[in-house]
């Protein structure tokens, strides 16, 4: 959820389709909650392979009444992820972590949050707050058993209820990326070493763990004979493939993120001219070459950085006309410390809708201009190494 405008929030929402992720369901404090296709897909599954488990255990139940109870298992397994995401969703929020969106998808949530994590505390936390909810639900619902007549459909769907929650819960515990543990373990190794990176790979190399105990544990099930034996092994060879091809996501992620060793931010800016603001727009562009021009107005107050093309294109027309009608504004979110960690300067490019940022040092002074396209060329090249 990045911040918007005064115009902005006055604008009608967009109708989200499909294209956007999925159906939207609702909004949590303005984040969309979409369900993707692939969610019926998934919950089409579920039933197929529940409803034989459903037999077993209810042998006097009707056709229809076991349809309808591995149905209901479907989605209360769904309600169970959407009560997990919502959990990290609120407390990145709390957090002041702008939150893009929740998606429900094929056995599987996703809250895609629109920066990283500053802080391992701040990673470790949102992790475990699904987790946290999922297991205080499974737990209510193992109480409420106690209320409710045994043997009977009734208690069988509590009994779904707390199974699905739990399952959600602890399955999410496992320390491997994408999953929360695997964050939690991000978080951990983050803080104990410094470096972020460190602490994606050990969960990343957990994930690879944890895929493959899947796979092994529903080989296991068929080699036994178990009841659940075919249910087990659809949702274990599917949740394999989502946790191995997230952690590769994850590894990729980080490797786009890191920053190059012995690379100082001083190396990538460009040198910065201070002009007045009423200065010809031809003159502006001639003075630029290759260098950021700050504009200033006769106050002393920046009015922002010369927009070379929106210069040009004045210039075609009107080459005497001022230069400060031809700037991209300073705002907070464009002005960078030069003393920042490498990482954190990348991040903050990455989701800063601007193609030049004004780098300044300790004191407030400009110290360069950094361009996008000067830092994206500058990260390939130390990578292709």
């Amino acid at each position: 959820m990045a911040a918007t405008g005064e115009h902005e929030r006055n604008q009608p929402r967009r109708v989200l389709t499909t294209a956007d992720g999925g159906l939207l369901l609702f909004r949590v404090q303005d984040v969309p909650v979409l369900l993707a296709p692939s969610w019926w897909i998934g919950s089409l599954v579920v039933v197929v392979l529940y409803q034989p488990l459903v037999d077993r255990l209810l042998p006097g139940a009707s056709p229809g009444v076991s349809w309808a109870l591995s149905a209901a298992f479907a989605v209360l397994l769904g309600l169970s992820v959407l009560a997990h995401e919502l959990g990290h969703c609120v407390v990145a929020l709390r957090m002041g972590i702008p939150v893009r969106r929740l998606r429900l998808f094929l056995l599987g949530g996703l809250s895609e949050v629109a920066r990283t994590p500053r802080r391992p505390g701040q990673e470790g936390l949102i992790a475990a707050a699904g987790p946290v909810v999922s297991v205080l639900l499974a737990a209510f619902c193992g109480l409420l058993l106690f209320a409710v007549p045994p043997d009977g459909a009734v208690w069988l769907l509590v009994a779904e209820c707390a199974v699905a929650n739990l399952a959600v819960g602890v399955f999410n515990l496992l320390p491997g990326l994408p999953l929360d543990g695997g964050r939690m373990l991000r978080a951990g190794v983050w803080a104990m070493t410094g470096r972020r990176g460190s602490g994606t790979r050990a969960a990343v190399v957990g994930g690879g763990l944890v895929a493959a105990g899947l796979l092994v544990w529903a080989l296991v099930g068929m080699a036994a004979g178990s009841e659940d034996r075919w249910l087990r092994l659809g949702v274990c060879v599917v949740t394999a493939w989502f946790v191995a091809v997230g952690a590769g996501s994850e590894l990729s992620a980080e490797t786009s993120r890191g920053w190059p060793e012995g690379l100082a931010v001083t190396d990538l800016t460009r040198p910065v001219l201070q002009l007045p603001a009423e200065s010809p727009v031809s003159d502006a562009l001639t003075a630029a070459a290759g260098r950021g021009v700050v504009l200033v107005r006769a106050d002393g107050v920046a009015a922002g950085l010369l927009d070379e093309a929106a210069a040009e294109r004045l210039a075609e027309t009107s080459p005497q006309a001022p230069a400060e009608l031809a700037t991209e504004p300073i705002r907070a979110e464009t002005v960078l410390l030069a003393s920042e960690p490498g990482e954190e300067i990348a991040e903050r490019v990455r989701e800063t809708a601007a193609w030049q940022f004004l780098v300044v040092d300790d004191e407030g002074r400009p110290a360069g201009v950094l361009r996008r396209e000067d830092l994206r060329s500058a990260l390939a090249a130390r990578r292709v190494r």
